[in-house]
């Protein structure tokens, strides 16, 4: 089965490029979880603004994600959540929130995708958060969670 990928799926490809993957595995899990599209003659025209997208947000090479990992550990990022009195939350801290924090701290922007959280984050004080910005650059983030 031949698809166009809409997400980078790890071990396939990137987004806008074109796979061919087993039937069973486009079928049942890239289709319906929105990783990817069926191709079609009439899909190149969505490939090539697929990868406009992705040329836009990418970091381009090393040296410049190297620059963006000295920004990002310059940073203490602060991010406000509901807590209850023991310090435990309702819930858990995502890599969108912690994306949109490191926006609203003046850091650069950065994919939710890239934030790699070792352990569900679910109480407040310090916390380190991995960013990988390239295959061969990964940040490592200061992050405070407080009550609000």
């Amino acid at each position: 089965m031949k698809l166009i990928l809409a997400q980078e799926v790890e071990g396939l490809g990137a987004p806008g490029d074109i796979v061919e993957v087993k039937d069973g595995y486009g079928r049942n899990y890239l289709v319906p979880r929105g990783l990817a599209i069926g191709w079609t003659r009439g899909a190149e025209k969505q490939i090539q603004s697929i990868k406009r997208a992705r040329d836009a947000r990418a970091i381009q090479g090393k040296e410049h994600a190297s620059e963006v990992k000295n920004q990002l550990e310059q940073l203490t990022v602060s991010l406000g959540v509901k807590a209850g009195e023991t310090g435990r939350l309702f819930g858990s801290v995502t890599p969108a929130d912690i994306a949109g924090a490191i926006k609203s701290a003046g850091g650069p922007l950065v994919e939710k995708r890239a934030i790699a959280i070792a352990s569900p984050i679910k109480t407040t004080g310090k916390h380190q958060v991995s960013i990988q910005l390239h295959p061969d650059v990964a940040a490592t983030v200061r992050l405070e969670v407080a009550a609000s």
